[in-house]
Order: C-alpha cells, then structure tokens, then sequence
C-alpha cells in the first residue's frame, strides 16, 4: 500500500512534463479562502515554513507538493551525484531539473520567482502549476495541491473578473473524480458561510470525498468553542471534520519553528479539547490524508490502468496518421503522387477502401448524372415544344415554292425536326459540364490517407490541385467538341429509312392514301348530283367552286385538275372560271359574265397572321402527318443522343483522366529541385506530431511505472 503514492507522484511528473491533463491522477487539493491558514497547514504538514508568506493574494498559481518519505538508508532516492546521501531532507522543481534546494528560504524564493515569471508581478493568476518535490524522513508520503484562495474584491491592479478566474481554476481541479478536497475553514467565523465547503459542495454534492480542516481553533471568542462543530452536528462531512492550530503572524515575525508550534498545539487541543485530542491537530490530519489517499489511489489504479492503456492506442493511432519524419525526398514525394493517383481512380471506379456512406461521390455520382440528371433532362424535352400548327404549315407551304404541292414536302419535314434536333445539343453540354465538376471534386473525397498527406504538405496539395485541374480543363474542350459533333452528325443526314422511322412511315403513308381516297369519293360523288335550280347551282359553286354548265365542261375539269378536286383548291377552281369567261360561253348565266368596263380589284396584301382562321381538313391533315414524323424520328435521334454522349465522355474525359493522371503528375512534379520545397511540412502539423509522440512516450512511460506494482500492493 505504501508503494502506491510515489507510483502517483512519477505518474504526476511524466504527466505534467508534457502538459496534459487527459490523465485525472488521484491527489488532495487545498481549497479555501484568502488568510483562511491554507498555508499554514501545509507547512505543518511538512514541517517546514517554505511557502510565500504576505497580505492579500500570495498563492497564484497552482502549487502541486509531492511529499516523498525518506529514510536514511533508502539508496534509491538518495544519491551521491547530487549530494543527498546525508541529507534529511530536500527539494526539487520540475522546471529546475537536477538542481537541489537545501535552503527552504530558496524554495520559497524560487516559488516566487516563478510565480512572477508566468502571471506577473500585478497580482493575476496563472493556470499553469508548479510542481515540487519534497523529500524527508519525517514526512508521510502525500500530493497536494495548494491553490488560490477565494476572494471577492479586486485589490490593487488585480482583474476585475480575479473572483471568476480563481472560481475556475479552483473547480478545474476539484472537479476531477478522482480527487481529494480539503476544505479550509476558519473557526472565528460562521462554518455556514464557508465558501469552500460550498465550492466543495458545487462538484461533490454527497461529500464521499471531502474533508474540512478547522484552523484558527485558539481564536475563537472567549466562552466559545468547536465541539459542536468538530462532531460533526452543524455541518456533516462523509470524511470528517480535523480541527488544528497553526502559527499566528506574530510566531512566523519571532521565526517559531513548526516543531515548537506542533508541541503547543498538542497542549491546547489537551487543554481545551481533551476528549477529542487524539482525533485532532496536525500529525492526525497527516496520517488520515496518508490513509485517505492510498484508499483512494488503490479504487482509481485500475480505471487508471485501462485509460492509460485506451489513451496510449488512441495516441499511437494519432501518431501513424501524422507520419514519420522524411528522411528521402524524392522517394516520399513519388509514394504521395501514386498514392493520391491510385486514391483518386479508386474513387472514381468505386474500389476506394472508405466509402462514403452520407452521400454519392465519385464513379457514383457521375452514373447519376448519365443516367438520372442527364437522362431526365433530355425526357423532359417534348418533341413538338415551340412548334404550333401554324408554325408547320408555314414551313409546308415555304417549302412548297410558288406551286401548289400535291403531297407533303419532305424539306419542310427535314427543317422542323433539325430545329427539335438542336435542343438536345444544351442539355448534352451540361452533362460535361457536370461530369467535369465532379472530377475536380474527386479531389477532395480521394481516400484518408491521401488527405492526411495533404493537410500535412500544403504546398504539395496545391501543386496537385493545380495539376488535376489543368489536365481537366485540356480534356474540357475535346468533350465538348466531340459532344456537339455527336448533335451536328445527327442534323448533318436525316436517315428517313432507319428502320424504326421507316415503319412509321409507312404507317403514316397508308393513312394518308386512304384519307385522300375517301375525300377523292365524297367530292365526286357531291358533283355527280344534277343541279337543277340556281340556289342549288350557288351553293354547289360555293362548295366546288363555279361548275360548268355541260358534262364536257364537267369532265375537262376534272381530267384537267383532278389533284385540285381531292384537295378542294379553290385556286383551281377560280382559274376554271377564269376561262370559262374567257370563252365567253352561251351556257353561262348573265350573272357570272363580268363586264369588260368594271375597274379591276386590287388583291389585299399577304397575310402575316393567320391564326385567326380555322385549318381545312387537308391542313390539318398535313400538320398531323408532320408531328407524327417529327415525333417518331425526334424519338429516334434523343435516344441515339442518350447513349452516345455517355460513352463520349467517359472516352474522352473520365477514362483519358483516369488512365493518364500519375503520368501527369509524374511530368510535372516528379523533380529533384522541387522535392525540397513541395515537402515542407505545415507548422501545425509538426507541431501536433510533436505533442503526439510526446504523449505517447509519457503514456508508455506511465504503463511501466503502473505495471511495476503487483496486484498485492493494492489489497
């Protein structure tokens, strides 16, 4: 059991060696308010007056005492290399290492030098703790942590926030689980205003590890005394209530020495306390704090085991991530390049050993946009959108020229779907565009080691997003080339016999002929009928244009014009007219014989808008055969489009990108004279190596020291 304290006190010094805190070691620290006889008590403790001694604040910053027994013959911790063989006692500060202070006076000097080293000479505080070691063969082997007292009011030049720094740092300490709280309370004053047992309360509400230190028991007011409190009636403490009796101001000015102070305490506490004076004063609160601590450290050694073991795995895993110094340039500068360009097809091809799990990335998401961005783009293009019947039927009738056209003209076709083919052409660039952003952002999503590397040589990072995005950017242009090629091949030749338009084709042929034979039947057998009367012979010329009087003149017509019949052109009609009066025949009626001196009508001018009127049949017809055309071949071409523009890009980008980046990145920074400056690591990154393998070789260092105590020890 006796083992085990100094096993905390070199777990203390490797632990604050390097600075850290991540390991919550089981000590006993000091709390209490300002003059409260924090100090003072220490002091006895050791039994040596070694502390800064003054008014207002003099304990600024966190003093953690190792108290080391030594006895005479313990070769271990005496040696003749520093001169302690015959020493009875003696101190050493961490932060002078190898130096021995024989002179407690020169303790208390060092502590104050260093105390105004790190929080300055204006009465601040310093989170940052001191740490001696005292060793003597009169002490009892303990650690404790003197802290600033409690105060309220700034004094002098102090902080205005002095109270919330002090309250901070006290519960940094106090907070630890594993700690000790020993509360300093004053017996002149009310225990139910003690601030640190109220502190105290704050991180430990049932009180399982605090312990109340009475001081001051000679200055209480004549009449009164502590039994109540000392029993533990006005405030309970789990772990009991000590009272003692320190020196006064005016014994430290006469330099009383604490072993004659002890002797009066012992004869005031027998005087004035005579049934509690064997559970009091100074050498009994040594001896409960001896017992309480190696308590405590026997129930925290294994939780303290385990974390050390977590923390020297976590630190090492950390270290492995930093990596090793770099000894060959030139060789660490080509595993980084290949492995970044192996990282980065891995991404792409799926094959990356960390795969994201929150959202597509890589070789996923540009099949998401082929086959889902891109391939609803191009669905949502409808094949007739900005395209009005009138818009068609102006484009039959221009390609018709100055005559009448007997059939659809295949021109006007070919010009209506070449301007629906040229809609496919933006979406299909977007698609490269897209594709083309998701391989830069490859960049950052191409494996953890590859990032680690990059965030530990910035330089090199930047050379190799300059590289990838130069090779993306050349491949850019031949993309969109051969992409546009691909839409202008499609307009270059319209395939009217592919074998999937041919069909419709044919369908639409078949249902036209047949359209035109019904029509051709209703209008002959609609002038075959005898007109007889002249509103019979008015509404059949309104319908079939002028009729002829005679069979001959009947059958002339229709020899001559049969096309203009099926199609009921009223031109044609209104050209027959125009010869029969030029004829000047008998048969004719009075009215329909127009007179030589009537002035000619001017022909209105062109219509430019004629969606006023409603299409004829045969317009409606032709605009018909048009859109079904335009459907079916529009149909044809967006899915040639659909799975040619894929397969171009990854030719021409993904695949050119994937096949030739270490090659590129080889040309480009594969070079001795670069090597040097592309490796210079970040200062951070350094630095956080440097505090990793600090507390890994700290971590190593605790396993060994808590290793060498045998499970007995500890029962």
């Amino acid at each position: 059991m006796e083992a085990l304290i100094p096993v905390i006190n070199k777990l203390q010094d490797v632990f604050n060696t390097v600075g850290s805190d991540a390991i919550q070691l089981p000590q006993i620290v000091v709390v209490g308010t300002q003059s409260s006889g924090k100090s003072s008590v220490i002091e006895s403790l050791v039994g040596r007056s070694f502390l800064p001694r003054g008014t207002g604040i003099v304990t600024r910053r966190p003093l953690i005492l190792q108290l080391v027994y030594c006895p005479k013959d313990d070769r271990e911790k005496r040696s003749a290399e520093n001169g302690t063989l015959n020493l009875d006692e003696w101190g050493t500060f961490l932060h002078a290492r190898g130096k021995v202070y024989t002179d407690f006076d020169e303790i208390r000097k060092e502590i104050e030098n260093e105390t105004d080293r790190m929080a300055g000479s204006n009465k601040g505080i310093c989170p940052e703790p001191i740490i001696l070691k005292i060793y003597s063969s009169t002490v009892l082997n303990l650690t404790l942590v003197d802290l600033p007292g409690l105060t309220k009011v700034p004094v002098g030049d102090q902080p205005e926030d002095i109270e919330s720094q002090i309250k901070a740092l006290l519960l940094k300490y106090i907070s630890n689980p594993n700690s000790i709280i020993l509360a300093v309370v004053t017996a002149n004053t009310d225990m139910a205003t003690s601030e640190s047992l109220k502190i105290a309360k704050e991180v430990d509400i049932d009180g399982r590890r605090t312990l109340a230190v009475l001081t001051k028991l000679d200055l209480m007011d004549a009449g009164t005394d502590a039994i109540e409190i000392l029993c533990g009636r006005v405030i309970p403490v789990k772990l009991g209530i000590i009272g003692v009796v320190n020196r006064s101001q005016q014994d430290i000015m006469n330099n009383k020495s604490i072993k004659d102070a002890l002797k009066d305490e012992a004869s005031f506490l027998q005087r004035k306390y005579p049934t509690l004076a064997n559970r009091n004063g100074t050498p009994y609160l040594a001896k409960t704090l001896n017992r309480l601590l190696m308590r405590h450290i026997r129930d925290c050694l294994p939780d303290l085991k385990t974390r050390v073991n977590v923390m020297m795995s976590q630190f090492q895993t950390l270290l492995n991530s930093y990596g090793d110094d770099v000894s060959d340039k030139s060789q660490t500068l080509l595993q980084i390049i290949t492995k970044f360009a192996s990282a980065y097809c891995s991404t792409i091809e799926g094959t990356a050993r960390n795969i994201e799990t929150n959202e597509l990335c890589g070789g996923a998401r540009i099949c998401f946009i082929f086959h889902e961005t891109f391939g609803r783009a191009l669905n949502s293009i409808h094949p007739l959108d900005g395209l009005s019947k009138w818009d068609i039927l102006t484009a039959i009738r221009n390609a018709t020229g100055p005559r009448p056209a007997l059939f659809v003209p295949e021109v006007s076709f070919e010009l209506l779907v070449k301007r629906q083919i040229r809609r496919l052409e933006e979406p299909s660039l977007r698609c490269v565009e897209l594709v083309h952003s998701e391989m830069q952002s490859i960049i950052q999503h191409c494996g953890v080691e590859s990032q680690q590397e990059m965030l530990r040589f910035p330089k090199l990072h930047e050379k190799i997003i300059d590289v990838v995005t130069h090779l993306l950017r050349r491949r850019l242009p031949p993309t969109n080339t051969m992409v546009e090629n691909l839409v202008a091949i499609e307009l270059a030749y319209i395939n009217t016999k592919h074998p999937d338009f041919h069909k419709d084709a044919a369908v639409v042929s078949s249902i036209l002929k047949s359209a035109e034979e019904d029509e051709a039947m209703k209008r002959a057998a609609t002038l075959a009928q005898p007109v007889q009367q002249n509103g019979d012979v008015e509404e059949a010329r309104q319908q079939n244009g002028p009729a002829p009087t005679d069979k001959k003149s009947w059958l002339g017509l229709r020899s001559a014009q049969p096309a203009q019949f099926a199609r009921g052109d009223h031109s044609a009609a209104g050209s027959v007219k125009d010869d029969a009066s030029a004829t000047n025949s008998p048969q004719l009626t009075p009215q329909h014989v127009q007179s030589p001196q009537k002035p000619i009508n001017l022909l209105p001018e062109i219509p430019t808008n004629q969606t006023s009127r409603k299409l004829t049949d045969k317009e409606k017809r032709d605009c018909e055969v048009i859109e079904r055309l335009i459907k079916s071949y529009f149909y044809i071409v967006r899915k040639a489009i659909q799975d040619s523009v894929p397969k171009a890009v990854m030719h021409f980008l993904v695949n050119h990108v994937r096949d030739n980046l270490q090659s590129e990145l080889v040309t480009h920074l594969y070079k001795s004279e670069y090597a040097e400056e592309l490796l210079n690591e970040s200062e951070h990154i350094a630095q956080r190596r440097k505090e990793a393998s600090d507390m890994q070789t700290a971590l190593q260092k605790a396993n060994l020291i808590i290793s060498e105590i045998r499970e007995t020890h500890m029962w």
